[in-house]
């Protein structure tokens, strides 16, 4: 006797091989697995002096990810005492998701953690 919904009331209950009654759930659980989607991160890494040739460059990437449906976290990376530029790493990751505007949507602003600024662009459906 296995109990297929115990939540029911009067819980429900059948009669079968319990074996086959788990085989069957593990099908359905991988089934549903298999339909959920995948969230896909692509990242792209700026200096806080990227120059305008390699910030094109970049943005190309970025717009291609974005149409490919997967979410994209840009980052500025500071190294040694480039730290004294946080505000041009954040201009240059603003500039970006004002680019980036018609194929996204920023979902987390321009935030400092350690030596990286991160910022999250969703993309528009």
């Amino acid at each position: 006797m296995v109990e297929i919904s115990p939540k029911a009331d009067p819980p429900v209950c059948k009669v079968m091989d319990y074996k086959k009654f788990l085989y069957e759930q593990k099908k359905r659980e991988k089934a549903l697995k298999a339909k959920a989607s995948k969230v896909v991160i692509k990242e792209i890494r700026f200096g806080p002096q990227t120059d305008d040739h390699d910030y094109e460059f970049k943005k190309k990437h970025a717009e291609k990810f974005l149409k490919d449906g997967a979410k994209l976290k840009a980052f500025v990376f500071f190294k040694g005492r480039s730290i004294v530029f946080k505000e041009q790493g954040q201009i240059l990751l603003l500039r970006l998701a004002q680019d980036l505007e018609e194929f996204g949507k920023v979902e987390q602003m321009p935030k400092l953690e350690g030596k990286r600024m991160t910022m999250f662009i969703a993309p528009k459906k």
